[in-house]
């Protein structure tokens, strides 16, 4: 990203709200069914009229989204909801602690939140608290950006009844404060032996966080808990285990270097038959990741008792339960595969079973093949199809969400309904292509509204709906609210040396604004 900001523009230009404005006229059609619902406006009907918008989610792809559309659009208003009283989704619950470089953004976000255009809403489920066709009646456009809250299962014997077996998910949210993972307890001082199944980089940052120094870590945002729980833990070896070679995984140069980099630990070099053997052909990044898989770190195995090693083409097929307590997990078992066709340094190679297998004893596993989205309660109601197949909601790749038209292999645009980040691309990149990717879909949405393509019927979005919420006994908490919480946080962080140290329970971060 440039070192000029791109929100530097956003105090200047929305500092008011607009006021005494008429809003675009509702036809009698939004009174029918979802999908006959149209609202015919030209572009200089418009010229002058608010523009309010939610936006379900407020992680980056929220933001990103919310950002550009404030600064393309006179007059727009953003109403951001969340289900978590506090902001920020991956950044503050997803990124690693040891990299609060990559969580500079929220002061970019911080910023929007300063603008008198913007509102969030926290604390208030969609699909719970507040029906999604309320949105629908309420606002000129719905921006889906809530991201992927679950994570993707192997499928295999014994994966959710063993005690041991975990999600790199769960995992990282409950270092990370996610109130629904505070009390994962994972048993970090039941085994020295760590087997990750998945080999992308929220499994190395997994396996960096096992393996560092409880005393550097101290000095991050972790939790409290989980700084306790790694202080007693008696992890000396992590496998990263792939299904595929190294010349297939999904890391990256960063994560596997600071693997390689991590006092008092080796990191083991990769087998050389599995790499080419003359690596000044490859591309300029292929061929940097690999110098590293060869060189390994430069602390010897013989003169420390860590070590992280990534193995390659194994297939987990079970886990399996100890022969002296039935009710933990004993070992992993997995089929040993092999590149499909000719170049197994094929980037894009797939791999098949063999009939060899392998079993890694350990008491302590965690799966990391990815998250996944899931469709919010009420979709079906407006008519939004959700891919359950590709786990996104049906877009046109610009952002704009469409609905197949049945019997036929058509679709038609859901009109003022859009989605941006990983519920419209699904799992992949990071925060710098989640930018890319809901300027995208604010920029399809500014598209539309400049060329009086149909909307929802508009509104007065929040400031309509609230007191019929807060009656229904939710306590929804703005921005004022949150900086309040953040407030807290940090104090309670200063009095331990580092940032902050966050609330876990959504009971906790209430307690602070009573």
């Amino acid at each position: 990203m440039s070192s000029v900001s791109p929100f530097r523009f956003i105090r200047k230009r929305l500092t008011h709200r607009t006021y005494g404005l008429e809003l675009p006229f509702c036809s009698k059609l939004c009174q029918a069914p979802w999908l006959v619902q149209r609202r015919q406006q030209s572009q200089t009907v418009r010229q002058g009229k608010q523009f309010r918008m939610a936006v379900l989610g407020s992680g980056p792809a929220g933001f990103y989204s919310a950002y550009r559309v404030l600064s393309r659009i006179e007059n727009a208003h953003v109403d951001m909801y969340d289900s978590l009283p506090v902001p920020f989704g991956l950044v503050r619950f997803g990124v690693a602690p040891d990299h609060p470089e990559i969580k500079k953004c929220q002061d970019k976000f911080t910023e929007v939140a300063s603008s008198l255009n913007f509102t969030f809403v926290g604390n208030v489920e969609i699909g719970k608290d507040l029906p999604l066709e309320l949105l629908t009646t309420n606002y000129d456009a719905l921006l889906f950006a809530y991201g992927a809250a679950t994570d993707r299962k192997l499928g295999i014997p014994n994966e959710d009844g063993l005690k041991g077996v975990y999600s790199a998910r769960a995992f990282v949210g409950w270092y990370n404060g996610l109130p629904e993972y505070a009390n994962l307890a994972p048993e970090l001082d039941s085994s020295e032996d760590v087997v990750i199944i998945g080999q992308g980089n929220v499994a190395l940052d997994v396996a960096r966080t096992l393996l560092t120094n409880v005393d550097t870590l101290k000095k991050t945002d972790m939790t409290d808990q989980a700084l306790a729980a790694l202080a007693r833990s008696k992890v000396q070896r992590v496998r990263v285990v792939g299904r595929r070679g190294p010349m297939q995984a999904s890391f990256t140069i960063k994560e596997v270097r600071e693997l390689t980099r991590l006092p008092s630990v080796a990191f083991l070099p990769v087998d050389r038959n599995l790499l080419p053997e003359d690596i000044s052909k490859l591309p300029r990044t292929a061929k940097r990741l690999t110098q590293l898989l060869i060189d390994g770190s430069s602390v010897p195995l013989s003169g420390t008792q860590k070590s992280c090693a990534l193995q390659f083409f194994l297939s987990p097929q079970a886990f399996v339960s100890s022969q002296e307590d039935s009710s933990r997990l004993g070992s992993v078992e997995f089929l040993n595969t092999k590149v499909l066709g000719s170049n197994p340094f094929d980037a894009s190679a797939r791999v098949i079973p063999t009939e060899n297998r392998t079993s890694i004893s350990t008491s302590l596993a965690l799966r990391s093949i990815g998250y996944k989205s899931e469709a919010l309660p009420g979709m079906d109601k407006i008519g939004i199809h959700f891919d359950k197949e590709r786990q996104i909601i049906s877009n046109d790749h610009s952002g704009r969400i469409v609905s197949p038209i049945r019997d036929s292999f058509d679709s038609q645009v859901m009109h003022g309904m859009y989605c941006a980040g990983w519920v419209k691309r699904g799992p992949t990149g990071v925060i710098a292509n989640t930018m890319e990717d809901s300027f995208a879909t604010a920029d399809a949405l500014v598209d539309d509204w400049r060329g009086g393509v149909p909307f929802l019927c508009g509104g007065d979005g929040w400031d309509a709906i609230k007191t019929d919420i807060i009656a229904k006994g939710t306590r929804p908490v703005s921005w004022e609210d949150w900086l309040r919480i953040d407030v807290a946080e940090r104090a309670r962080g200063k009095l331990k040396g580092k940032e902050r140290e966050k609330f876990t329970n959504v009971e906790q971060m209430l307690q602070v604004l009573e």
